[in-house]
């Protein structure tokens, strides 16, 4: 059994509008739902051992977030610049790429992408709203054969 989490970036900030997409941060509200959907994952028990992240600060910062109410160590994210701007595709092959000693893995990264790859692998979730949280179990031995199979098991998350 595999899980995948997959996880749209928490609520950022337009406040400096010349400010590079990129590089924009969390708002108030981001740094409130990241904690708040790590404390859910924890409470549930669904604690990832690795975390790939875009390389964009609004999704650093929520993998950080995320990971630190895990009690994870912070080199357990790790930054992937595929990741920002994915399509679903990308994401899958990046998944596909998780060591096989790894059951449950999570990635952050950005809408169109994870929205779309969602509603792939559900499909029932249409939109992946800032911080949701959507976890896919999948009945196989390893990563690359998660990618195409049918979720055995389908949860979704969102902060609101």
């Amino acid at each position: 059994m595999k899980t995948l989490l997959i996880v749209r970036h928490a609520k950022s900030s337009w406040g400096d509008p010349g400010l590079d997409d990129h590089e924009r941060p969390l708002n108030a509200r981001g740094l409130r739902d990241a904690p708040e959907m790590g404390r859910r994952l924890r409470e549930r028990g669904v604690v990832p051992e690795v975390i790939r992240s875009s390389t964009a600060v609004r999704a650093r910062s929520t993998a950080a977030l995320i990971a630190e109410q895990l009690e994870l160590s912070p080199e357990v994210v790790v930054l992937d610049e595929r990741l920002y701007g994915s399509s679903p595709e990308t994401i899958m092959s990046i998944v596909a790429e998780f060591d096989p000693g790894v059951t449950v893995a999570m990635v952050v990264a950005h809408d169109p992408g994870l929205s779309e790859l969602a509603f792939e692998l559900s499909g029932t979730i249409e939109h992946m709203p800032t911080c949701a949280i959507a976890e896919f179990t999948f009945e196989v031995d390893d990563w690359p054969a998660a990618v195409g199979a049918e979720p055995a098991a389908v949860r979704f998350d969102a902060p609101r």
